[in-house]
């Protein structure tokens, strides 16, 4: 049986090294918890004080929930343009509405506006708010633009997708390349295609590891599944595409143009619907009665 005066610990959910959830227990009873995703989306971590199943927000400053709502606007907007232009990309290639070149150009200012919704995603990680004094506060750390967090999976998610869309990027300038051979073809452009649809799936494996802690399943009532798990299908769509795209050495025909072509507009409407959601995943304001806790009211238990 269990001492009078002993505690209960600390739990952490996630999955192998990372670390996607921490509940901490208070001394009156209830728990204060941390999410990965909540942090850094909403600028929130959750006190649920003893005998009370609905949690209160408490958040970050307002320095730190100005710049999230700045950064997540950014990149969901950046997300919804470059599928929205994708899509054209691939409505104009499937349906003859111009020469190859452009649609090439269509996606290549697509592909830059994914290179900025993924380095506005890598920043909004790197300088979210952090539990640094445990998970019942926040606390803003100063502006970087960079840097090395690998043991974080949200840090890891982001840093792929964000390498995933540059890599698209060396796709897209190679597809401005003329009277390449079906070997040139698939190195220099089908390549770096598989790449980049590799490191998206990775990305969002992650992404859905974090938002499930480290138990895949389906949470149809958390709008950061829903995000994540729309980008992810549109992942695979790319992936699909991508194989399609592939260049037989023989002839130098693809594999099947129609499948390339409508693999990748079904994609980029993932990512544009996902663009979408993602901007309403943003910090809101606490109401004036719950917008802050102090950590002397909640009796937190640092034992």
């Amino acid at each position: 049986m269990a001492g009078a005066d002993e505690r209960p610990e600390v739990r952490t959910e996630g999955a192998g090294p990372f670390t996607t959830r921490i509940v901490q227990p208070l001394d009156e009873g209830g728990t204060a918890e941390w999410e990965s995703r909540l942090a850094r989306k909403r600028g929130a971590v959750v006190i649920r004080p003893a005998g009370h199943a609905q949690g209160v927000h408490r958040h970050a400053d307002a320095a730190a929930l100005g710049r999230l709502r700045r950064l997540n606007s950014t990149a969901s907007s950046a997300f919804a343009i470059g599928g929205a232009l994708f899509v054209l990309g691939a409505a104009v290639a499937q349906f003859g509405w111009g020469g190859a070149t452009t649609s090439a150009v269509v996606y290549f200012v697509g592909g830059l506006f994914f290179n900025t919704g993924g380095y506005a995603s890598l920043l909004q990680v790197i300088n979210a708010p952090r539990p640094e004094h445990g998970p019942h506060e926040l606390i803003t750390p100063r502006w970087r633009w960079w840097s090395f967090e690998p043991m974080r999976i949200d840090w890891l998610s982001t840093f792929l997708l964000f390498t995933g869309t540059l890599v698209f990027g060396i796709n897209l300038v190679d597809s401005f390349l003329h009277g390449l051979s079906a070997q040139q073809t698939n190195e220099f452009v089908w390549g770096p295609d598989m790449i980049g649809c590799a490191l998206f799936l990775i990305s969002g494996h992650l992404a859905l590891v974090e938002v499930c802690h480290g138990r895949l399943g389906v949470r149809t009532h958390e709008l950061g599944w829903w995000v994540v798990a729309v980008n992810q299908l549109g992942s695979f769509l790319f992936l699909v595409s991508a194989l399609a795209a592939y260049a037989r050495p023989a002839t130098g025909v693809m594999v099947d143009v129609m499948v390339a072509n409508w693999g990748t507009l079904a994609g980029a409407l993932c990512f544009l619907v996902g663009g979408v959601l993602q901007g309403f995943e943003h910090p809101v304001a606490a109401p004036a009665s719950a917008a802050r806790l102090d950590v002397g009211e909640i009796g937190l238990n640092r034992a």
